[in-house]
């Protein structure tokens, strides 16, 4: 019998486990190296980073743009991982990563001139995203830029189908997937069975949240963000980017 997790954190965890590249912490896939170098590099110019700057990158993946802006020479750089063996995997890369939640961070009020938030919000839950929208205000220091990048605004793709066997399984991913995917799935269950586990497949990189520009720009407005501007994201159809920053004045937040 096979059972299946949705929860995006264990998914993380998970992934950190079995990592044979470092950018498999970006959740981008295979392959798509040279992607995520050219997202972020887009970001670096839309928040106009610069030496004098302190960085917070929630959800830093394999720490490609904790690197560019330690290369730009920024004041202080710290990445962000949902679970401690991503960060610990990011520390060994001579980067500073912590271990926090986007709704619950682990830093100092005020403490960020420029937070990103890319590529993250899409799998955290619906209930989380204002709490989260409320901690990126919180660690912004006034006139910080803030990052909010690919946010869906259409509902992701339909579920994976379920099977209760292995065997429907990687029928399954071999019909949709091709080799590649089907033999990796067969690895880890070969492993699962020879050491006596359960067979466990976490799937966390689902959309759990999505929202039109106005929908999204209210509630992030809510939290006492301004709102800049949005753009439709260049390379993921169906993903808007969007600019804020922290008023030099702060207000009350709702």
């Amino acid at each position: 019998m096979i059972s299946y997790i949705d929860d995006y954190v264990e998914y993380c965890r998970q992934t950190a486990l079995d990592l044979r590249d470092p950018h498999d912490l970006a959740l981008r896939g295979r392959d798509k190296h040279k992607i995520t170098r050219i997202v972020h590099e887009e970001i670096v110019r839309t928040v106009k980073l610069g030496p004098r700057d302190d960085l917070v990158d929630i959800g830093c993946g394999d720490g490609t743009l904790l690197r560019m802006a330690h290369a730009m020479g920024v004041n202080n750089a710290i990445g962000l991982h949902a679970t401690e063996e991503e960060a610990a995997l990011v520390r060994s890369m001579g980067l500073d990563a912590r271990q926090g939640l986007s709704r619950q961070l682990p830093l100092e009020d005020s403490c960020a001139s420029v937070v990103v938030c890319n590529n993250v919000l899409l799998i955290v839950p619906r209930e989380q995203i204002l709490p989260s929208l409320r901690e990126i205000y919180r660690i912004a220091r006034p006139g910080a830029r803030v990052y909010l990048g690919e946010i869906p605004f259409v509902a992701g793709p339909l579920p994976e189908p379920r099977f209760d066997t292995a065997r429907e399984t990687l029928s399954h991913l071999y019909r949709s997937r091709g080799v590649r995917t089907c033999l990796g799935m067969a690895r880890r269950m070969v492993y699962w069975k020879m050491s006596g586990k359960p067979i466990v497949i976490r799937s966390g990189t689902r959309v759990a949240f999505y929202a039109g520009a106005e929908e999204f720009i209210a509630m992030a407005t809510s939290t006492g963000l301004q709102f800049v501007r949005y753009w439709p994201h260049e390379h993921w159809a169906g993903r808007n980017n969007y600019l804020f920053s922290k008023p030099a004045h702060e207000g009350p937040q709702s």
